[in-house]
Parts: C-alpha cells; structure tokens; sequence
C-alpha cells in the first residue's frame, strides 16, 4: 500500500525493505510509530532511517554476495534518494534541476593538456536519473563504513564528484563499490613477504616492486637496491631484489611507540637531491633512516601515494596510543576503519587513473593530521569509538570479515560485552554524533580559510632570486634604519649609544616600568592598526609596487648541483619572509578582519597584563616555565595543541597581493 505523504522512490525503499525483512509494509511502520516521538518532527526522513537501518543489517550478513551481485549498490543507493527527498514535496524539484542542469566539469589547471580523460571517461558514470549529494552520501557512511567513513566522507564525497558538479549519480557510485570489491580481492591474493610470519590481525595493504608493478628502489648510502615493498597495517616490509627470488625483508615496525616518522626526501647522482620522488624514514632504530625511492617519468605522485598510506598506517598507532583504547576490540575496529579507509583510495584511484586524486581526502589519520584542529575531530573520534558496537553486522569489523579477510582471534566474553553494549547498527539515531560533527564542520570552515590565503599566497610571483630579493627588500625599507641602528647598538658599533640604552633599560627595570613600557608601546602599535582602518589603508594601498627597473643581474658560476641546491634554499627562504611580512601587512591594515580583531584583542589583553601585574612576577614565571619545559617533567607534560592552533591560525591569514611593475612611480 502506497503512502501518500512519502515520495515514490520512498515507498519503494520501504517496500523493498518490507521483502528483505520477510514482513508487511504496515508491520514496519507500526514497529516505528511504536517508538517515534512526534516531538522530533520529520516523520518521513525519520521512517527512512528506520527502514534502511533494519535492512543494512540483513544486507551486511551476506555482503559479499550482495555485491557481487548488484543489490547492494541499488538497494543502497535507493536509501540515499529517499533520505534525501523522503516526501512527495520534496522531491520533483530537485530531480528537475538534476535533469535540466548541465554538469560543471572541474579540471585541474595543471591537468588542461588530458580533456580526453574528462570529455570521454566520466560522461560514462553519468545518466539522466537523479543523483544524490553529500549529506546523502555521509549518512549512508555513518551507517555502514564502507563506501564512506562519518569521519571524512565529506571529504571522499567532494573528490569523487568534483568532475560531475557535486552530485554522485548510480553508475559511478556502482563503479566504486565495484572497484572497492575488487581492491580487496586483488590484496588477498598478496604474497607474503619472504621471512615474515605476519601477526593474527596484519594484513597487506599495498604492494610495489614486482615485475607487474612499477619499481622501488632503496638507497644505502651511494648504492641503490631495487625491490619490492609491501605495506600491512603494523609495518613496512622492504625485500631486496636477488638473482631469482627476494631476499629476506627488512621489517620497518611503525606500531612501535617510539619517535619515528616518515618524510618525502629527494634522491639523485652522488647524493643530490634532484628527484623530489622519495620517502625517508627516521627512528632510533636506523641511525642514517631508511630512503625509498618511487621511480616514474614526471611526477611524484607514487610517492605522495606511498607516504600518504605510511603515514596513515603510522598515525594509527600513535592515536591508539594517545587515546588508550578501553580493549583490544575497540583497537581493532579503528584498524578496520583504517583499512577499509585506504581500499577506498585504491578503489578511486583506479577510477581516476589518469588525474589521480589527493589520497588524504580518502584517509582519516593523514588527513586529520594536516587540516586545521584536526586534532579536535580526532579528540572526538576517540570517544565516539567507546559507543561503537563491533558485532553487529555493519561495523567495519565485521564488513572486512564478510569479506573474506582473516579477523583476529576475538574471545566470545568480549564480544558478548559489547554485544550487551549497544544492539543496534554504527551509526544509528542512538550514537551521539552531534560533537564530532561538529568538530568536523568546523574542520572543514578552517580548512576553507587556508586554502583562500595558501592561494593569494601562490599568486605572489615566484620568478627567481633576484626578483625575490628586490620584494623582500621593499617590504623591509620602513624598518631598514631601525634594524641598523638596533643592531649596531647590540653589538657595540656605537659604544655611546649603547651605554645609554643600558641606563636607560637598567632605570626601568629598577623603578619596575618595564610593564607600563611594554604596554605604552603595545597601545602605540593598536592605535596604529586603528589608525590604518580608520584611513582604509587596505584600500589605498590594495597592493605593494615593487620596481625592477635597476634589477641587478648575476653572472655567477658554480658547481651545477650545488648551485641549484643553493638556489633553491634561497629562494625559499626569501619567499617564506616575504609571505610572513605580507601576511604582517594584511593584519595591521586589517585585510584579514577577523585575524585584525584576534591581533588587537590579544595585543591589548597583553597590554594590560604588562600594566596591572609586577613584571618580577612575570619575569620570574617566565623563567621557572622556561626551565621546567626544558626539564624531562617538561617533555613528558608538552602539549603542541597551543603550536598547532598559532600555526592554523597564522595559515588562514590571507597576505596583502603584491604586483610588480617594470618602471617606478
């Protein structure tokens, strides 16, 4: 029987979900209404979730075969269509301007001279059915972690569908789970590596180097071994190339809790680094670390595939450490979120051959790791993984077991335990997911902030040393005289002028008005970034003119390796300063508001800290926080969240833009 207050495609959802739970449709809705509170509202979106969430459950028992044969993607797709228009109201005009609007293709500007791959590939993995969006696609995630994880669906979501305008239609969402399907099977069939027994819960990930892969070389010292390098989510396993088989592997443990890392490195002839298509990894354990090279014609983009599953794999541990998980299940569940997580970078980049994408947006650890309060959403990760039930059939655990991968030994008490825990599927109404979302929305606005002032930040020109050298000493002239005369007084130039600095600093320290100084001088500095908002200075002054018409030029000849290397040091060093001063300018003029405000505020809440406390208290504050952080006690207690919050803040500050002109004003 049709209801007439739900969409088509709604009712056929419940229908369908009546057949798969061998019940009526009026059982099924009588099962709800029994336990809906009208108070909530939204009785339709609220009878979907209810639905999809009871026949998830009997998809996930068999789903393997449920995607071998195509229901699971159908059924599964169908759910995400009808939580998105669950009634009839809803629904005819947003599928019309799905049919009527053309999609927007996004191609990369580095990416112009390959329109083949976007003119014929992708119109395939479009139709002219509606198309579902991110919401959709993050509840689906939240209900079963394997097309998508709650924690950065919103990111997978955005990848997947920048060529078709944002919108994920079926033939492309069917060719994923296809391609996730197939990852799986292809990393079962895996060799293990030659001399490793692997544990009860380590699985290969990502294998290269072998003669149907592309090549991998280690480098020792001026002696480079091609081989073949599996990835598991516990280690590393490097295995040098012998004359008819691999020798034994050398096992690179990144599970350990120890201060190790991994960082791209650059390789080339007698140990210049030309070749920016390598990973380095340090530990105690390898004194001069351990250097993997990714051979390939143009760019890095194996490496950067590589070191974004290292680090994944890394990041790991580390936040298993940090967070303590309650038990060995627990653990084992975000190994499992973790795994399928990098299936689905496999899956996409074999959709997406030809324009690879960035594989942190398919990661969770990585990409947390880089976004802005990253660490927050991982904060609440951390707990929402103690509410999670591992059992039931849709968690990632049990998803990977369904799939044929060998589950670590699990003894019937704990899961019993957390059977009695919490009964119904990850992800449901009952899971309190309001703080990570919110952690992640939050993200997410960071994020956007960034990318806007990293891209003003690549608009500077970046044409060479000599170009960089005359902006940077532009932007240095206002305080040119005033840095001479400081250093020459530090360093005894002006013997005179240094002698009266000393009385003068020794009187205020003595009458103790070094406070009432520091603070005359921090009100002098707001009541000029004042001053320059009252005048629109921003507006006067929408960019910094730098002239070049007595550029000098070089004729200098060295070394090629070395002088490239040098170059580009230099060069980066100057670029850094003159972002840095850029970025000054933006704020005292206040181009970036709210930065501005965040600048004046605490400058001021400074201000008067200097003037109302003693500055021997300050002082001596100072020094016993200084000596206890250097202390061991120091190291143990160092939290880098306030490091981190400077820095995110200090990268979503847009610089003032900067043009460079051939002949002076």
């Amino acid at each position: 029987m049709e209801r007439k207050h739900l969409s088509s495609i709604a009712n056929h959802v419940l229908r369908t979900t009546a057949q798969e739970l061998g019940t009526s449709v009026e059982h099924l809705v009588e099962e709800f209404e029994a336990g809906w509170n009208p108070e909530v509202g939204n009785y339709s979106r609220k009878l979907m979730e209810f639905c999809s969430s009871k026949a998830l459950i009997s998809l996930c028992q068999n789903i393997e075969e449920r995607l071998n044969n195509g229901s699971y993607s159908r059924f599964t797709y169908d759910m995400m269509l009808a939580w998105e228009n669950p009634s009839d109201a809803l629904l005819e005009k947003p599928q019309a301007e799905n049919k009527d609007s053309k999609i927007s293709v996004n191609l990369p500007p580095d990416l112009d001279d390959i329109p083949l791959f976007y003119s014929d590939l992708m119109p395939l993995l479009v139709n002219d059915g509606p198309s579902v969006g991110e919401d959709a696609f993050v509840w689906l995630g939240s209900l079963v972690p394997l097309v998508a994880d709650i924690v950065n669906g919103r990111f997978t979501f955005e990848t997947l569908t920048a060529p078709t305008g944002n919108r994920l239609f079926f033939p492309a969402y069917d060719k994923f789970l296809k391609e996730i399907d197939n990852c799986m099977k292809h990393l079962q069939k895996q060799a293990t590596p030659k001399g490793v027994e692997l544990a009860d819960d380590e699985y290969i990930l990502h294998v290269e180097g072998t003669a149907s892969t592309q090549r991998v070389v280690r480098h020792i010292e001026g002696t480079s071994w091609p081989g073949r390098l599996t990835l598991t989510n516990h280690a590393l396993f490097f295995e040098a190339s012998g004359v008819l088989t691999y020798d034994d592997a050398l096992k690179i443990d990144l599970s350990r809790d120890v201060e190790h890392g991994v960082k791209p490195a650059a390789t080339g002839p007698w140990g210049a680094p030309l070749f920016d298509k390598a990973i380095i990894y340090e530990s105690p354990e390898f004194q001069e670390g351990v250097l993997l090279e990714f051979p390939e014609m143009t760019s890095s983009t194996r490496r950067d595939h590589w070191l974004a599953l290292t680090k994944e794999v890394l990041l790991m541990h580390k936040f298993l450490s940090k967070f303590k998980a309650e038990s060995p299940i627990q653990a084992w569940e975000m190994h499992a979120r973790s795994i399928l997580s990098i299936i689905r970078l496999h899956a996409a980049r074999e959709m997406l051959r030809i324009c690879p994408p960035d594989p942190t947006k398919f990661l969770i650890f990585a990409l947390y790791d880089e976004l802005p309060k990253g660490d927050y959403v991982l904060e609440q990760l951390a707990e929402s993984l103690n509410k999670v039930n591992i059992a039931q059939p849709c968690s990632a655990h049990s998803i990977l077991r369904k799939m044929n991968f060998s589950e670590p030994t699990i003894s019937e008490m704990e899961e019993k335990g957390v059977n009695e825990k919490r009964e119904t599927i990850a992800g449901s109404e009952n899971d309190d997911k309001t703080s990570l979302e919110t952690a992640i929305n939050q993200t997410r606005k960071e994020e956007r902030e960034v990318v806007n002032a990293k891209e003003a930040i690549e608009g500077l020109k970046d044409e060479g040393i000599s170009e960089n050298a005359l902006i940077l000493m532009e932007l240095l002239k206002p305080l040119k005289s005033g840095f001479v005369w400081f250093w020459k007084t530090l360093s005894w130039e002006r013997p005179g002028t240094t002698l009266v600095v000393i009385a003068i600093v020794t009187v205020i320290v003595y009458k103790e008005w070094v406070g009432k100084a520091i603070s005359a001088g921090l009100l002098v500095l707001v009541a000029k970034m004042i001053q320059a908002r009252q005048e629109k200075l921003k507006d006067k002054q929408k960019e910094i003119t730098v002239c070049t018409a007595f550029e000098p030029t070089a004729s200098t000849r060295e070394n090629i390796v070395s002088a490239q290397y040098m170059y580009m040091t230099i060069c980066q060093i100057i670029h850094q300063a003159n972002v840095t001063i850029l970025k000054l300018h933006s704020v005292l003029v206040s181009r970036a508001p709210k930065h501005a405000n965040v600048m004046m505020v605490g400058i001021t809440g400074l201000a008067i800290l200097f003037a109302v406390t003693p500055l021997k208290y300050l002082i001596i504050s100072a020094v016993f926080h200084w000596m206890i952080m250097r202390s061991k006690l120091g190291k143990y207690m160092k939290n880098n969240q306030n490091e981190r919050r400077v820095k995110e803040w200090w990268d979503s500050i847009p610089p003032t833009p900067v043009r460079i002109v051939d002949q002076c004003l």
